[in-house]
């Protein structure tokens, strides 16, 4: 039975008020896609998105994280069909006995299977695995008339599915490929850089060198350091580089969270005196230079996860994550982008920068060759005016921002950036006529 909830993204702004339900069978999927609601159905995962693809104001939201089984597991392909509810933390943990490996991982395991591929997630190995659409078999989709159908890669509504957000219907399962590995620990080097551009370099140079690379830059120094950086460059151990102690564990998860931020945090707790001290113990806790150091899987792909509520330390008002890719000839746009959140005064102090590869055929998919980046700002006044002005920069690099951070987009910049999102619009009024799928982020944008 339905009921009225308060949502938000992970962001925590704009919440708006939907009729919820959760789901366990695909049956219960389809009655509710079939029982109509004026104003439309959409589904949920996890919640992990930041802005408002995954709210419905007046609508009815489907929660799928009850669709949580995992159907069947090939070691030999190797390859795993599960259900669209099952998260990134629970396939982890049942593949890795097998010497198995899920082979994009986002910045959170904390996201559904169903969610990363409507997000078409990437991670830091873009450049030589794509992204998460990549690696998608086939998927299971209940459309506007209720019924579900199988798609493939060499369906148009397939690649308007990756990517879609959410609103081509409601992803039931999934067959993904797999990838194999001897532990879940990872070997990782790590370098200082002075500033952007040569934490840019280090970057490059790091394309070749090793599957998964990312850095972590301060944008609140000043000049000669602006945008220092740390460099992480990482492959998957072999069980010979692991110690006795490691090889006790070797394809083991570490357990659940560990800390918990309070119910309310001060407005004022993230500030320029506290975002500087963040920024200055980041780059100096960061060794000069040290190669194939053994860290676990969790440590390195996703430290935040062992914080649980992170997102409400930046106070009651939220957070905005800004991320945007621009191509890789547009590098000066990058550093007038970190120039420019230097010089406004806003705090930002979980910033990534890494790059992209080529993407894939995904008609409203993010990643393409370039660089991306992402700050996370508090809300507060003036905040508008610096992402306007960095909407401009990355328009004109010929870049694009990433729909599943964003909270503010106007129609016309996605149309600006997005080349596939007219045909995305036509699939999508060829397979859902009446607009039975939406949410606040659709009516944003129009889509």
């Amino acid at each position: 039975m339905a009921v009225d909830r308060r949502l938000t993204g992970w962001g925590q702004t704009s919440p708006s008020v939907a009729s919820w339900v959760r789901a366990t069978t695909v049956d219960e999927v389809r009655a509710a896609v079939r029982g109509g609601q004026h104003r439309g159905v959409l589904a949920r995962g996890l919640g992990r998105s930041y802005g408002d693809a995954a709210q419905n104001a007046g609508g009815l939201v489907v929660d799928v994280t009850g669709l949580d089984r995992i159907l069947s597991i090939d070691a030999d392909v190797p390859s795993v069909v599960v259900e669209a509810g099952v998260s990134l933390d629970v396939l982890m943990r049942a593949v890795l006995p097998l010497r198995l490996w899920v082979p994009v991982l986002p910045g959170t395991r904390h996201v559904t299977v169903g969610g990363a591929i409507a997000s078409d997630v990437h991670g830091k190995n873009h450049h030589v695995a794509g992204s998460f659409g990549h690696h998608v078999l086939a998927l299971w989709l209940v459309t506007a008339d209720g019924d579900e159908h199988r798609l493939t890669p060499d369906d148009p509504l397939f690649w308007a599915t990756v990517g879609g957000m959410g609103l081509t219907g409601i992803i039931t399962r999934a067959h993904l490929s797999l990838t194999r590995t001897e532990t879940a620990y990872v070997s990782v080097s790590t370098e200082r850089a002075p500033d952007l551009a040569s934490t840019m370099r280090l970057l490059e140079a790091s394309d070749d060198d090793a599957p998964y690379t990312v850095a972590w830059f301060d944008s609140m120094s000043s000049r000669p350091q602006v945008g220092r950086g740390v460099v992480h460059r990482g492959r998957l151990s072999s069980w010979e580089e692991l110690s006795p102690r490691q090889r006790r564990s070797a394809l083991v998860l570490p357990a659940g969270r560990a800390v918990r931020v309070p119910d309310v945090v001060p407005r004022s707790a993230l500030n320029r005196v506290s975002g500087r001290a963040f920024n200055e113990v980041w780059f100096r806790k960061a060794p000069r230079q040290r190669v194939d150091g053994i860290q676990s899987a969790s440590a390195f792909f996703h430290p935040l996860d062992g914080i649980t509520d992170w997102n409400r330390l930046y106070g009651p008002r939220g957070f905005c994550q800004y991320q945007f890719v621009v191509p890789f000839s547009a590098a000066d746009s990058v550093h007038e982008c970190v120039e420019l959140i230097v010089a406004s005064g806003h705090v930002s102090c979980l910033n990534v920068l890494k790059r992209l590869g080529p993407g894939n055929r995904g008609l409203l998919s993010f990643p393409m060759p370039g660089w991306t980046l992402a700050a996370d700002f508090p809300v507060r006044e003036g905040l508008d005016e610096l992402l306007d002005a960095l909407d401009g920069i990355v328009l004109r690099a010929g870049g694009r921002l990433y729909l599943t951070k964003d909270s503010r987009m106007t129609e016309q910049t996605l149309h600006a950036s997005y080349p596939g999102l007219d045909e995305f619009r036509r699939i999508r009024q060829q397979v859902d006529p009446a607009g039975v799928f939406t949410s606040d982020l659709a009516r944003r944008l129009h889509l």
